[in-house]
């Protein structure tokens, strides 16, 4: 594996950090098995934008689609 620094000068312990990150994903990801789901984020799960139902047309339903609450 190798990383290549592009812009700036990071300590060694900062340097030593990101890698501990960075092999923590790759051991993580190697761990499951082939086909497995993998998790999502829940801020990129289509299904939260949908989980109130919206407002019943009238004369205050723009009000109401936009303040939540």
């Amino acid at each position: 594996m190798n990383i290549k620094v592009l812009r700036g000068n990071p300590t060694p312990e900062e340097l030593a950090a990101a890698l501990a990150v960075v092999r923590a994903r790759a051991t993580a990801a190697s761990a499951l098995p082939p086909g497995a789901p993998t998790a999502r984020d829940s801020w990129s799960d289509p299904s939260r934008i949908a989980r109130r139902r919206l407002p019943q047309p009238g004369p205050t339903t723009w009000a109401r689609t936009y303040w939540p609450g």
